[in-house]
């Protein structure tokens, strides 16, 4: 495990624990859902993938990051405070009445570039964003987070269709195969499979990899800045809807839930063992 690596191994861990935390103290979020993508978002703002500054949000030359799934607020908004965005007091104020922030993404927050909850409409402003981008002569990159329980919406295809139509390849999307949504497992309710299939056959580059693994995030997103193609490209994130605390995986009821009392405890302690060798 190189040092940077086993960096965004700590951060895994640290984000976890301080995100757990402030939905266990609100009694509110989506914490599985954040679970299964935090190692992505940490690759992109850690990994030095993700041009920002926490210090001018604003910034004209940024890359934009469009979190579609917004239900994963929790994750973004811890993030952004480690980052230095806003105080990292904020996060005791988590859906709390004087707060910045409740439980779906808002836009008011800083660094976080769109308003979302209901799936499949962040992907659409996304696209637009690639293409305004294109037409501009702006060199920034749009990095989408979907869901995969959100790529039942018809506007995620219509979405892939625009993107091809119009070379965006500084669109890269990412999506969070957890392979649950709210009740069920994605391939009892309609299956995806063959997914890999369907994002090529709307003239994507198809890449897919294991989402909890930073080696492996890293080696597909590094090169994608170059834009050796011109196709859009998606990388399909492989990844355990609750992975970090055994409490939680697998288990479709515990979407949009918080732990409490034991259950909580339970949890935290999880997340120790399971990266004590960071």
């Amino acid at each position: 495990m190189d040092s940077l690596t086993k960096e965004l191994e700590r951060k895994s861990h640290h984000i976890r624990k301080a995100m757990l935390q402030m939905c266990i103290d609100a009694g509110k979020g989506h914490v599985t859902s954040c679970f299964s993508c935090v190692d992505i978002l940490i690759a992109l703002y850690y990994g030095n993938l993700l041009r920002c500054d926490p210090q001018n949000p604003e910034w004209p030359e940024r890359d934009r990051f469009i979190l579609s799934k917004g239900q994963a607020s929790p994750a973004l908004y811890t993030i952004l405070a480690d980052l230095g965005f806003y105080d990292k007091s904020e996060l005791k104020k988590f859906n709390k009445p004087g707060g910045m922030f409740a439980v779906h993404l808002q836009k008011d927050v800083p660094g976080v570039e769109i308003t979302a909850g209901s799936l499949g409409q962040g992907y659409g402003v996304a696209a637009g964003i690639a293409l305004g981008a294109r037409m501009n002569m702006e060199l920034y990159n749009v990095y989408a987070l979907l869901g995969d329980g959100e790529c039942y919406e018809g506007s995620i295809w219509e979405t892939a269709m625009f993107a091809a139509h119009n070379r965006l390849n500084n669109l890269i999307t990412v999506v969070d195969r957890n392979y649950l949504c709210v009740t069920d497992f994605t391939e009892n309710l309609v299956a995806l499979e063959p997914f890999e299939d369907k994002w090529r056959s709307f003239g994507f580059n198809v890449l897919r990899v294991d989402g909890h693994s930073f080696e492996q995030l890293l080696r597909a997103l590094e090169p994608l800045r170059s834009r050796t193609s011109d196709k859009p490209t998606v990388v399909i994130a492989e990844t355990v809807k609750g992975q970090g605390a055994e409490s939680l995986c697998h288990q479709p009821l515990w979407h949009g839930r918080a732990p409490s009392g034991q259950v909580a405890d339970r949890c935290l302690a999880e997340l120790d063992r399971r990266y004590q060798h960071v």
